[in-house]
């Protein structure tokens, strides 16, 4: 991604001190999706990693990631999988449980979205600690299809999301488009 694209991109990220509990500097993406330059440059680079990783689909992960995976689906000409939390999606799913900082949660796919020959690009707003992302990769394999990879808008690297994702990556590309 040329500087030019990450720089509009990061200047577009508002840091809120204090939210949701003190000490925690939240970082707020709505104003760059309320931004029509900066939204369409980030929806053309997660395109482009589309491209770049050979994707035959995209999923998005639950709830900011369908906001960034679907036009990125749309303008790489692929078809759009949500990843819902569990109870959210009718008929026939596939269900991944996962752990989290304090207990666990589980998210579903339908089991019809996904195919033994797709390749799918998973697309999310923050990689943190990785156990959406882990959890969503253990359920594309299950449905037969390929990991090409996973992109992020952003990294918050200190949470280690990154090292927790290398088994399940299986060699796959992890891509950030910034890293915090």
């Amino acid at each position: 991604m040329a500087p030019e694209v990450r720089e509009l991109l990061v200047s577009h990220i508002r840091d809120v001190p204090d939210y949701p509990k003190p000490g925690v500097t939240f970082k707020d993406i709505t104003p760059l999706l309320a931004d029509a330059k900066a939204f369409a440059a980030l929806s053309e680079a997660l395109a482009g990693i589309c491209a770049q990783r050979g994707a035959t689909k995209v999923v998005g992960l639950e709830a900011r990631g369908f906001i960034l995976a679907a036009p990125a689906a749309v303008r790489a000409g692929l078809g759009f999988v949500p990843v819902r939390k569990a109870g959210k999606l009718p008929g026939a799913t596939l269900s991944q449980s996962y752990e989290l900082e304090y207990g666990t949660a589980e998210m579903e796919l339908h089991a019809e979205d996904l195919s033994a020959g797709d390749r799918v690009l998973v697309i999310d707003d923050v990689l943190a600690t990785g156990g959406t992302a882990e959890a969503s990769l253990k359920l594309i394999r299950r449905s037969g299809a390929q990991v090409a990879g996973v992109a992020v808008l952003m990294e918050l690297g200190f949470l280690s999301g990154r090292e927790r994702l290398v088994t399940e990556l299986d060699g796959a590309p992890l891509d950030a488009l910034v890293t915090v």
